[in-house]
């Protein structure tokens, strides 16, 4: 079995995926308030 050294895995995919559900996560939030600042404007 070989010897692992700490930090010399690839993590190239793994920022890429966690990029990708910050911006996404981001953007939900950002939809979101739109839409109850959207309700409290005109529906109250």
């Amino acid at each position: 079995m070989a010897e692992y050294k700490i930090g010399t895995m690839d993590i190239t995919e793994q920022k890429k995926t966690y990029k990708g559900f910050i911006d996404w996560t981001v953007r939900a939030i950002i939809v979101c308030i739109l839409i109850v600042v959207f309700l409290a404007l005109y529906v109250a």
